[in-house]
């Protein structure tokens, strides 16, 4: 199978007939209608599920606020499972009961666990061990450091680890120079303000992650947004802003950022890098690359998105990963040339004001790290790239053989099947809790409306056996919701 297999957006592989369309929104609308009704009655006989004190303005009004009173709240069981132990494989989830069933108030936990196939947490190498050499060497590195810095990186957080873990990020990416920060959301939501402001333009793919979005609406720049994973829509874009300007004054715009993700999270798609890439480098633009869910994912040698198109990344200017899914860890990096960086730790919020990444965390991903490159004196870490590669293939086509509807390219780890219906997302995961399966269903505000979803997350600690079973398991709840909706594959 090709690399460019897969590659167009999935928005052309919709295969819904427009009945079914026409009854997923009917299905939202009855919703609608009775959430309204009983907000009247809730008026009428003076009973309010968030009280407001007297005098003051209600903070719970909008329709996010009545979406979550009257429909997400019925289902929230189908979130925020507690689990006990390592979210390796297999996992421990724990058994609860609600007070208020209806409404999903007041937890209880039973004290019984449910042993689940975990295909719902980012640990796609498998690193989220309780054991190991890894395991090991954290532990020395929380008794000798603590387990917390207690300071930023720009006062007194910064340890000979980071340092060391800096350089081996940016050898490991292919760039000059990294910058580590404490947290995967803030490292993208801190340091877009801090590259661009007024008078500049960002790019952003219209399915870019929630960090993306919000540090786009903090840099002050004006964004357009452009058809996800669409080259042609992107060059579009930044051709009728070139032509146009600034608003009102139409002065040139200083700079222009494009920002895109290395795997889109919930469609499972690899980004067009190559296309990007030509477009960036013909309109003199400049590329910022997410690559949270794909550096340590793909490529033969793990190093992301790049490494999988086999594309230079000295044509990618800022290259910003995470260390919370292939690294079992926490936190994240800036990586680019060293005068970007030198730039960023002295004007990016999250150097100044944030805490340090933790000893221990950083040594999870420094040894993961060294793992994944070999430098550990095993091959190990090849190892569990084929393995994450193959279980992910292998999952996708079970899928789409036994008729579901998969979005997602080759080799993504992110494997996502449509529900569609708003009554399928709890009964899809109702359903496979019972069968001790471990999932994420998604829908309606983090989906667009239509597309209401399960996310499947493959590691490479899965065994085939493992995931043979899964299908099976899968594919009965599949009957039952009638989930067989069917894929058309793309053409190779």
């Amino acid at each position: 199978m090709s690399k460019s297999e897969g590659a167009p957006s999935h928005k052309g592989d919709l295969n819904l007939s427009l009945f079914n369309i026409f009854f997923v929104y009917v299905s939202y609308v009855v919703l609608l209608w009775f959430g309204h009704l009983r907000d009247f009655i809730d008026t009428v006989i003076g009973y309010k599920i968030y009280p407001t004190p007297k005098g003051y303005a209600p903070l719970t009004s909008d329709f996010e606020a009545f979406y979550t009173r009257r429909m997400y709240s019925r289902i929230e069981d189908c979130w925020n499972r507690p689990i006990s132990g390592v979210p390796g494989s297999w996992m421990d989830v724990l058994d609860r009961k609600f007070a208020d069933e209806t409404w999903k108030r007041d937890q209880i936990l039973l004290g019984t666990k449910k042993r689940c196939l975990n295909l719902a947490s980012y640990n796609y190498l498998g690193f989220a061990a309780n054991d190991g050499p890894i395991l090991e060497s954290v532990v020395d590195v929380v008794k000798h450091y603590g387990i917390s810095t207690v300071s930023s990186r720009m006062d007194l957080g910064t340890i000979p680890l980071h340092r060391e873990s800096e350089k081996l990020v940016a050898e490991f990416v292919g760039k000059e120079d990294a910058m580590i920060f404490g947290m995967g959301y803030g490292t993208n939501s801190t340091t877009i303000p801090a590259l661009v402001g007024r008078g500049d333009l960002i790019l952003s793919d219209s399915l870019n992650h929630a960090s993306l979005v919000y540090g786009c609406r903090a840099s002050g720049a004006r964004v357009k947004v452009f058809g996800h994973n669409d080259p042609v829509s992107l060059e579009a874009v930044i051709r009728e802003a070139i032509v146009e300007g600034q608003p009102r004054l139409n002065r040139p715009w200083r700079r222009i950022l494009i920002l895109v993700e290395g795997i889109y999270s919930m469609e499972g798609e690899i980004c067009r890098l190559p296309e990007i890439i030509a477009i960036k480098k013909k309109y003199k633009c400049y590329l910022y690359v997410d690559e949270a869910h794909s550096i340590g994912a793909l490529g033969k040698r793990g190093r992301g998105v790049c490494d999988h198109w086999g594309c230079d990344p000295n044509d990618v200017d800022i290259l910003m990963g995470t260390f919370t899914k292939s690294f079992a860890s926490v936190g994240g990096y800036i990586a680019a040339n060293k005068d970007v960086v030198a730039y960023l730790r002295t004007r990016s919020f999250g150097q100044i004001y944030e805490t340090s990444m933790t000893p221990g965390a950083m040594k999870q991903a420094y040894e993961s790290l060294l793992c994944i490159m070999g430098r550990d004196g095993t091959n190990v870490g090849q190892q569990k790239l084929k393995a994450l590669r193959d279980n992910s293939n292998f999952f996708r086509e079970a899928l789409r053989d036994a008729g579901l509807q998969v979005f997602g390219d080759p080799d993504s780890p992110v494997v996502p099947a449509m529900l569609y219906f708003p009554a399928k997302i709890p009964s899809f995961s109702r359903e496979a809790l019972k069968r001790n399966l471990a999932v994420v269903v998604v829908g309606f505000p983090a989906t667009p409306l239509l597309e209401a979803r399960i996310r499947f997350c493959l590691s490479a600690s899965h065994t085939r056996k493992d995931l043979q079973w899964a299908v099976e398991q899968i594919c009965e709840v599949a009957d039952l919701l009638l989930l067989r909706y069917g894929t058309k594959k793309p053409k190779a």
